[in-house]
């Protein structure tokens, strides 16, 4: 896929992920873990969670919704900007601070992250495409490799705010 494809499918998706956000952020997580994606070839019960980094050049916290699955006891997210040929700012940022927060609905957590590889990898990709169905198109659309973070919760954290 195109950078500029790829810009046109996040600018029709940009109000929606604000407002995903906001529901999210306002409830406390009791509302916008769980959302209707079929509109976009996903499923009627799709999973999100929030992530918290710092970003890398501004400096600033930042927190990003984002489809997760739930894997041998790690939190899973997908690094596939709608397949752009380049990688989120969101990936770059963490592999750039390697401290990273997420939150599954009510709950939040500091945590270490990882990228499977080999074997691992193509079971857990496996996986998320089974979560998200359309990872498949997006993978076929570009070059790179969409990686995969696997999370580890290491303690518990305060529910993120706005």
């Amino acid at each position: 896929m195109t950078n500029a494809t790829s810009a046109v499918i996040a600018a029709a998706r940009r109000d929606w992920k604000t407002t995903h956000l906001e529901m999210y952020l306002k409830s406390g997580g009791a509302e916008g873990h769980v959302m209707d994606l079929r509109d976009i070839g996903g499923h009627r019960f799709t999973t999100h969670a929030l992530i918290k980094y710092v970003g890398r050049k501004s400096g600033k916290t930042i927190i990003t919704p984002l489809i997760y699955g739930d894997i041998g006891g790690e939190v899973v997210i997908c690094a596939s900007k709608g397949g752009a040929d380049h990688h989120p700012a969101w990936y770059l940022n963490i592999v750039a601070s390697k401290e990273i927060e997420f939150q599954i609905a009510t709950q939040a957590y500091r945590a270490t992250w990882r990228e499977p590889g080999g074997a691992e990898r193509t079971k857990v990709w496996d996986f998320m495409q089974g979560v998200f169905p359309p990872y498949t198109a997006y993978q076929a659309s570009t070059t790179r490799q969409l990686p995969l973070v696997m999370l580890s919760p290491v303690e518990p954290v305060d529910i993120f705010k706005q």
